[in-house]
């Protein structure tokens, strides 16, 4: 039996995006891939420099693009951000809460973490997540018609995090408040869904890893490959279509199999990544 796939190409014509952490990396990448679905997108990083190569390649792709810079642990500032891509791009379909940094806390053992090493990757990680997350649900919530949230955890939620206990607690935090934003929201037609992504090839993670520890990590995974940025772009895309309307409150393991291993080579040194 043959099935019809040219109904079923994915078309977000006229639906509007914004990307935390959008400038570069896997938001980049998300960006990117939404506006070739057809999205327009306002790409949020900490200032206009840094948030320029999302739009760039949002723009490139022949939609519209706007910066909306800030802080997104600073909740004026994330009100601010969406204010500025409503008037931008008149309104909000689409958001995708992509930061997350291992910031400046050293990787450590738990009984030797720091106080102030823990808020710091929380704040970056959970509280920021939060934070956007309560600004996105209102403002879907007053339009009235729906939308999607999706959240960016990591594949170090699903598994012990040895010496990274904080990120992978707060990555764990993320996949429930999507749970329970997903409950909450979905008689309004909001769904939310959470992506973790696996150590991700990022233009950031490469050089930091070096050839060896990346070909050790690759042959500790079952698909012996690991997942490329552009891969979270074309799920994030499927995950906001109508394909998935009947998907919510799942957090999607896109990490080559990861979770699988046992063999998981120790990392040698603190990196941001997802």
């Amino acid at each position: 039996m043959e099935v019809l796939l040219s109904e079923q190409l994915i078309d977000l014509t006229g639906k509007v995006a914004f990307v935390t952490g959008g400038g570069a990396g896997i938001g980049c990448e998300i960006a990117r891939w939404l506006a070739r679905a057809g999205c327009d997108v306002a790409v949020n990083d900490l200032d206009e420099v840094r948030a320029a190569p999302g739009v760039a390649a949002v723009e490139a792709e022949g939609r519209r693009g706007v910066s909306v810079p800030g802080d997104v642990r600073d909740p004026a500032a994330v009100d601010a951000m969406l204010t500025r891509a409503v008037e931008g791009l008149g309104r909000l379909d689409v958001a995708v809460n992509n930061v997350g940094l291992m910031g400046d806390a050293p990787q450590a053992n738990f009984a030797d973490l720091e106080a102030d090493d823990v808020r710091s990757v929380v704040d970056r990680n959970l509280v920021a997540t939060i934070l956007c997350c309560v600004a996105e649900a209102r403002l879907l919530s007053d339009q009235g018609d729906g939308g999607v949230i999706l959240n960016v955890s990591s594949g170090e939620s699903t598994r012990p995090s040895l010496r990274l206990a904080a990120y992978g607690a707060a990555k764990a935090g993320i996949n429930h408040l999507t749970q329970t934003m997903a409950t909450e929201l979905g008689p309004e037609g909001i769904r939310v869904l959470s992506i973790a992504p696996g150590t991700t090839l990022t233009q950031t993670v490469r050089p930091v890893f070096g050839d060896e520890h990346v070909e050790r990590l690759r042959d500790s995974l079952p698909l012996r490959r690991m997942t490329e940025p552009e891969e979270l772009g074309r799920l994030a895309v499927f995950l906001a279509s109508d394909l998935a309307r009947c998907i919510t409150g799942q957090f999607i393991l896109a990490d080559a199999g990861a979770w699988l291993s046992r063999t998981r080579p120790p990392i040698e040194q603190a990196v941001a990544f997802s």
